[in-house]
């Protein structure tokens, strides 16, 4: 190697300059032919050059991943602890979209030559601390603050600089993936001003919000951020983690506009009067219109499985995000579709049975009673029902049973999968075990009645009970 030399001549080696070669006629022959092309298409105005290296640009994308996944899991943990109706059902939403984000970056990392299964094995202990803190929320508000006032803000901004930081040209790919991302963040942020707002209205003290926000602020910045790499501040103290542990919660909450019941699973025995005659279409067709939006429970049982199971499988945490997406979309259209009945759909009772019993259960026995129950049963009287809405011009109930069958029949599909990462028992095992543990509950409940020392509740009464 040299050591002599003119600075400008050593700067120029290192600098790797290549001459250019460029012929005269050749050039003019280039020119003539340009000139001589007659469209005139939009110029692009994109340059080489970017701060990233292909290494930096996947480590980054690893946290954006990691956040993603684990936002997506944090959620899923508060689906019990939700009460408010419009935000537990936005929060079914949301699971899913920052489950979307993560797959997305998940498909861009595996282009850039990372295993999936490297992708996956993927942890970060103070990503962890600081989802672990946000979690330790003292309330849906708090919840919403961190959520989206913090961790979301700052993935939306960063997301953004990269887009603006990264080689237009060689990386498109990434900016293509964090636009698409970026499309469910723009309503995520938009809702969820308008809900704070809504709360600090409603009486929530605005200024246990902002020091809420605050105390993640910085725990944020004593992370290095987002990207790992902004200047880090000291973790603020007290954490509340050091004084107490997150735990999800066991008991499904609601607003006070319901009124609940969890001592029977059939409506007409909650409501003390049957409205129709017993099995008549007009019964048939509100007890389905009534589950629907009482799948409000759905939301919160695949969004406690997607927290239970976190990290064993990530289809298996996607597959759930999606259903829990679903079941959020099914519980809107039973509320609208009430009202399109003619209901005040807070006068009929909400049925806790299900997820009250679900709650405390392990994972891979309540996952198997509403799937292997509940949406199984749904898919035996559906076609029949939706049969009926024809032959009577129901056009409301064919429109939304025919949309809710489709779906159900994804759900039991991608159950299986489901189920096979939260349990090594064969079916028969999986179903008797999961029948028994819902005896229990039920006879506790009043539910049911236990009229002999051994009472097993059947498939079909669970169905019946708390079908889904």
């Amino acid at each position: 190697m040299k050591t002599n030399g003119s600075p400008d001549q050593i700067g120029n080696e290192s600098r790797c300059e290549i001459p250019t070669v460029s012929r005269p006629a050749e050039r003019a022959a280039a020119e003539q032919r340009r000139k001589s092309f007659p469209y005139r298409f939009p110029r692009d105005h994109r340059q080489l050059g970017g701060e990233f290296t292909v290494q930096e640009n996947a480590r980054r994308l690893l946290r954006f991943f990691y956040f993603e996944r684990r936002l997506a899991q944090a959620l899923g943990a508060w689906t019990l602890s939700i009460p408010e109706f419009e935000v537990k059902l936005e929060t079914g939403r949301h699971i899913f979209y920052h489950a979307d984000a993560a797959r997305l970056l998940r498909e861009r990392l595996s282009e850039q030559e990372m295993r999936p299964k490297d992708i996956d094995a993927f942890r970060d202990v103070e990503i962890d601390r600081f989802v672990d803190e946000l979690l330790s929320a003292a309330d849906t508000p708090e919840l919403l603050a961190g959520m989206h006032q913090v961790i979301g803000k700052a993935l939306e901004t960063t997301y953004r600089h990269h887009i603006d930081n990264t080689d237009p040209v060689t990386d498109v790919p990434t900016i293509r993936t964090l636009k698409r991302i970026l499309t469910d963040y723009e309503p995520m942020r938009e809702w969820a001003e308008g809900a704070i707002a809504a709360y600090i209205e409603g009486g929530i003290e605005e200024s246990r919000l902002a020091t809420w926000r605050w105390h993640l602020q910085r725990l944020l910045g004593s992370i290095g951020g987002v990207t790992g790499v902004d200047a880090r501040n000291p973790e603020p103290a007290p954490m509340r983690i050091a004084e107490k542990p997150f735990q999800r919660g066991t008991v499904p909450k609601r607003d006070t506009r319901f009124d609940t019941f969890m001592n029977t699973g059939d409506y007409d025995t909650a409501d003390g009067q049957p409205r129709f005659p017993k099995d008549s279409y007009e019964s048939l067709r509100l007890r389905f219109i009534r589950t629907q939006r009482d799948e409000v429970d759905a939301i919160e049982a695949f969004g406690t499985f997607l927290w239970d199971i976190r990290f064993i499988d990530f289809q298996a945490e996607y597959d759930l995000a999606r259903i829990t997406w679903d079941e959020a979309r099914h519980t809107e259209i039973g509320h609208r579709a009430l009202l399109a009945a003619g209901y005040d759909p807070f006068e009929l009772r909400n049925r806790l049975t299900s997820s009250t019993c679900r709650g405390p259960m392990e994972p891979a026995y309540a996952m198997a009673e509403i799937n292997l129950f509940g949406e199984v049963g749904v898919l035996k009287t559906i076609n029949g029902l939706i049969d009926t809405a024809r032959e009577k011009d129901d056009a409301l109930l064919f429109h939304i049973a025919d949309f809710i069958r489709s779906d159900e029949r994804t759900h039991v599909r991608k159950g299986q999968h489901i189920l096979k990462c939260m349990t090594k028992l064969g079916s028969q095992e999986l179903e008797l075990k999961t029948r028994e543990l819902f005896t229990e509950c039920l006879v506790s409940l009043g539910a049911v009645k236990a009229d002999m020392d051994l009472f097993i509740v059947s498939r079909e009464d669970i169905e019946r009970l708390v079908g889904e």
